[in-house]
């Protein structure tokens, strides 16, 4: 699945796609949002929600590396190693 096709979906699409092809890698907080990062194969996406609703406000493909900046010191490379 390419970004710009999981683009074209509506929020309730793109979480489809998420549960369905997603695998998830970590999680964040700003701005009152919990937001929860998924590895799609070829981008990854976020889901923001509130956590006092469980609302989803925004769910946003990233296609650029450094969009992953906020998460390095979230996620443990070893825990993703199959030994």
């Amino acid at each position: 699945m390419s970004l710009s096709f999981f683009n074209t979906h509506t929020l309730a699409g793109r979480l489809e796609m998420i549960w369905a092809h997603g695998t998830y890698l970590a999680e964040r907080g700003r701005r009152g949002y919990r937001i929860q990062l998924y590895d799609m194969g070829e981008f990854f996406a976020e889901v923001w929600s509130n956590p006092e609703t469980n609302i989803i406000g925004l769910i946003r493909g990233l296609a650029t590396k450094r969009a992953l900046e906020p998460y390095t010191n979230h996620i443990n490379l070893v825990d993703m190693m199959c030994w």
